[in-house]
């Protein structure tokens, strides 16, 4: 069974704050956060999060007036009147002689009429109730879907500022490499030992190093916005990942257990099947046109005026049941049986085309998370592999059995393996959770796990200017005299 929404005892309180919250947003200042904290956020501030469950209550509101219908309905009806009538005619008079006759009357009145209905029987109408119940039985579902959407978008945007991070990292440290091997390029080119050509080559790879760094700056600056955009605050530093963090196979280890929490707790595919029950409420409702609907009735009127001087009042009341039978509408009620009877069909085929998603993406993810526990490990062995071969090639070039660019190609190796050992971890992350959210089963707890596996290390949001004195600018070149 599918959770209850994480967030809907916020609602009324979110709807309260929602303009301060605006307001405030540009003004907070930059927060250090671990991923918790930031998830928290969100489920606060999510702009997405809080339309959904407006229009949550929206549905609710919207069964509320359905019900209405079925219950007593009163109404009443007053007038007080005052009316003036002047008359004005001639006419014979007994001599046949013309003569003259006028007569003005001024009436009060006063009249009540009260009316109350009470449904019977009423087919129509209760069956817009029942479609309304399973129309909010599938905002929940959608709203739960939203829910674990905005998880897995914060735990997304948080790890790739972290990922943008390592990358970024690895990236300084290939741009400091190439730098010194082209600081010593240009110290063997100044004592002839080498040909310009090989500064030329070292000089390329920097330049080819610089740019990779700075992408990977504007990378991170990127990453920390998409965050931003989800929380509505601003942070200046997030925990960085420990390297202690357990890599291993999803558990329990067995693919067909994870499809089967899919097809029971995917809240898209459980908003989808409640469609179906909502389009067979549609038809429920268009057979019902043609049932007959019985109600009781009352109604009492009173009349008062004093028109030709008489005194007092008229009163009436009155008790009954009516009841309506359509008989011929010229076609339309089975027209429209028809028309919601193929939406219908066309629903069921969204359900099963759903169903049939979820399975597949929970298959695909499961697939990917095992693969991502063996990628993580040869990707950590390629590290201690890239840098046994740097120091053999480095040691190659000292004796002349290698060239620099050999030394440059090494060098480059060892830091793009960095870089993929980096972007390994953080995938193996990303895909868990996405696992657990295709399955139905993200959740503040799920999250709250992954956070025991961050560390007291931080990554800034601000970044080091980058050093005027670098080793060497683009487009500087070494001359020798020859």
């Amino acid at each position: 069974m599918l959770r209850q929404p994480l967030t809907s005892a916020l609602t009324t309180a979110r709807r309260a704050l929602l303009p301060s919250l605006i307001a405030a947003a540009w003004a907070t200042p930059a927060l250090s956060a671990d991923l918790l904290t930031i998830t928290r956020d969100a489920l606060d501030n999510n702009a997405a999060l809080g339309s959904a469950e407006a229009v949550t209550e929206s549905t609710r509101a919207a069964r509320d007036a359905e019900q209405g219908n079925l219950l007593p309905q009163i109404n009443a009806q007053g007038n007080v009147a005052h009316s003036e009538q002047f008359e004005r005619q001639s006419r014979q008079g007994a001599a046949g002689m013309p003569g003259a006759g006028a007569q003005d009357d001024s009436v009060n009145s006063t009249s009540l009429t009260l009316e109350a209905t009470q449904a019977l029987f009423d087919a129509l109408n209760s069956r817009e109730v029942t479609k309304a119940e399973r129309q909010i039985d599938q905002q929940l579902y959608q709203l739960a879907a939203t829910e674990q959407e905005v998880l897995i978008n914060v735990a997304s945007a948080y790890f790739e500022i972290l990922r943008a991070h390592e990358i970024l990292e690895a990236r300084r440290a290939q741009e400091r490499a190439i730098g010194r091997q082209l600081e010593q390029a240009k110290e063997q080119f100044d004592v002839g030992l080498i040909a310009i050509t090989e500064v030329e080559e070292a000089q390329a790879r920097f330049d080819q190093s610089r740019a990779e760094r700075i992408a990977g700056q504007s990378d991170l600056q990127v990453s920390f916005e998409a965050l931003e955009r989800l929380t509505g605050k601003r942070y200046s530093d997030v925990e960085a990942l420990g390297d202690d963090m357990p890599i291993q196979v999803p558990t329990p280890d067995d693919r067909q257990h994870w499809v089967d929490l899919a097809v029971e707790n995917n809240p898209q595919v459980l908003a989808s099947q409640a469609g179906v029950e909502v389009s067979q409420s549609n038809v429920d409702i268009a057979r019902a046109n043609r049932l007959p609907t019985v109600s009781a009735f009352a109604s009492y009127n009173y009349d008062d005026n004093d028109a030709d001087g008489v005194d007092g009042y008229n009163s009436e009341g009155q008790v009954g049941v009516q009841f309506s039978l359509p008989l011929y509408t010229g076609g339309t009620t089975t027209s429209t049986i028809r028309q919601n009877t193929f939406l219908l069909e066309s629903s069921q085929y969204d359900f099963e085309d759903q169903r049939r998603e979820a399975v597949q993406q929970v298959r695909s993810r499961y697939t990917q998370v095992s693969n991502n526990v063996s990628t993580v490990d040869a990707r950590r062995q390629a590290i201690v592999s890239n840098q046994s071969a740097l120091d053999a090639t480095r040691a190659g070039y000292e004796v002349g059995t290698r060239n620099i660019v050999d030394v440059l190609d090494a060098e480059q190796n060892l830091y793009n393996a960095m870089a993929d050992y980096a972007s390994a971890r953080y995938d193996y992350v990303i895909n868990l959770l996405t696992l657990r959210q295709q399955a139905g089963v993200l959740d503040v707890d799920a999250l709250e796990e992954v956070n025991g596996w961050l560390s007291a290390d931080s990554v800034s949001f601000t970044l080091p200017e980058e050093n005027a004195d670098s080793v060497t600018r683009i487009g500087e070149r070494p001359t020798r005299d020859s």
